[in-house]
């Protein structure tokens, strides 16, 4: 098949046949039919990834490489910071971004064991999980409804002496109030870790100036698993304009060590061999000098050159969002004495990742859901709902230690009963979005 080709024109050929094969096989969609299965998100993608993908696998570099620092540099050139990180999830992101702020590099402003972090039970996991397995505490905070971010005028009673860094999602992609959350953090000298996992590409205007979120906090985080605003199937990114964080941020990536060079090149610095470090003998190898208890958090080039070509499309992804929680919420305005349906933070212009209902008194929620999932459209909760009534918090709860919450999770606690969401993932069409209101509006009236 490749006799008398050279390798440039046998990968061609096979990029070419890749770009058919997607064609033929891939790009085929049916009209959508009344009761058909309505994912809450679903990948959107064409030739563009798979050839790619197949791009990058002919390399066979498979860890970090080209397509990596191509994708990093071109995701901090859209978000518009100085520094991006590819890793291999968004809870690796989160756990790479709360870690950097325990680096010794950071001086009397680094987290220690036993100091606080700010944030809330309303959500996912792993944004919380490296604060307790560090040995941090979070203390917890309510949320407002219908915004579902944290109730900014509990955090002066959250604070203590022993509080160090804030750290809180945009939640389904509505910003949080960034402007009353920066300036307490900027009053008292805290971090603020932006999880921006559900919200890529929305946007909050501060001091005149509107910019993308997870780029007004000290560190923001990103996930692009399947679900999320773009994918590359596994992977995520920490991004900053701090350097002295994005220095910590790469060694806990990369095993903890002190040098930067990228893997397959060594000593771009040119002092490989002559400095002293720690208790080491001079000279020792600086590839084998590790200044962080670190991990292996690399994402492979193969996800990357996925991610490059989402990137291209991403714009559009977040218009379609937009349009389609627009046509989705007008749909569902009729049931507003049975439904809260939710309103974006002032000042923001929300990406979002999903449409987030509260069921009003009278209405079963669980009910609800089941008629939705019959009728073939897919659900979801608010992620945990409130996290700290999980079997994750059973050993903390009864210990009475690890966490403390500051005054009541009234509204924490109602979405864990009432709420749930239903996608608007930019491959919807407007006949899915119409059915869905319909759905929505026959479940609410059979459940009163």
């Amino acid at each position: 098949m490749f006799e008398n080709k050279t390798e440039q024109q046998a990968r061609e050929e096979i990029l070419a046949a890749v770009e058919e094969y997607w064609g033929r096989y891939h790009r085929q969609k049916k009209p959508f039919e009344r009761g058909q299965r309505i994912p809450y998100a679903s990948r959107v993608y064409d030739s563009r990834e798979m050839v790619n993908l197949v791009d990058s696998a002919l390399e066979f570099w498979l860890t970090a490489g080209r397509y990596t620092e191509e994708f990093e540099k071109k995701l901090a050139t859209y978000l518009g910071v100085r520094y991006c990180c590819l890793v291999n999830s968004g809870s690796s992101a989160n756990l790479n971004a709360f870690m950097a702020l325990t680096s010794p590099l950071l001086g009397e402003r680094q987290i220690q064991r036993g100091d606080e972090v700010i944030t809330v039970a309303a959500g996912f996991p792993t944004t919380i999980a490296p604060i307790v397995q560090y040995g941090a505490v979070p203390v917890f905070v309510d949320v407002t409804i219908p915004q579902y971010n944290i109730d900014v005028t509990k955090l002066e009673e959250a604070r203590s002496e022993r509080t160090k860094a804030v750290m809180l999602a945009h939640t389904l992609g509505n910003p949080f109030d960034l402007r009353a959350v920066k300036a307490f953090c900027d009053r008292h000298r805290l971090w603020l870790i932006e999880d921006n996992c559900d919200a890529l590409g929305s946007e909050y205007t501060l001091d005149g100036k509107t910019c993308l979120t997870g780029t007004l906090g000290d560190m923001g985080t990103s996930s692009f698993y399947p679900p999320h605003h773009m994918t590359m199937g596994e992977g995520g990114a920490v991004y900053t304009n701090d350097p002295l964080l994005y220095k910590c941020i790469k060694s806990l990536r990369d095993w903890g060590r002190d040098c930067v060079c990228p893997s397959g090149r060594d000593n771009l610095c040119g002092h490989r061999f002559d400095r002293q470090y720690g208790e080491l003998p001079l000279g020792y190898d600086h590839k084998y000098v590790y200044s962080h208890f670190g991990y292996n958090l690399k994402a492979t080039d193969m996800q990357a050159a996925i991610g490059c070509a989402q990137l291209e499309k991403f714009p559009e992804f977040v218009k379609r969002r937009r349009e389609n929680f627009a046509r989705l919420r007008e749909g569902l305005s009729q049931a507003e004495d049975r439904l809260i349906l939710p309103e974006p933070c002032r000042d923001s212009n929300p990406s979002w990742f999903g449409l987030l209902l509260t069921c009003r008194e009278g209405i079963d929620r669980n009910q609800v859901v089941q008629h939705l999932e019959e009728a073939g459209v897919q659900t979801r909760m608010l992620f945990a709902g409130n996290i700290i009534r999980h079997p994750c918090f059973d050993q903390m709860r009864a210990e009475g230690q690890g966490y403390r919450v500051a005054g009541s999770l009234e509204n924490t606690d109602r979405i864990m009963r009432d709420s749930f969401w239903v996608g608007v993932y930019p491959g919807m069409t407007e006949e899915m979005l119409d059915y869905m209101a319909q759905v929505i509006l026959r479940a609410v009236e059979a459940c009163r």
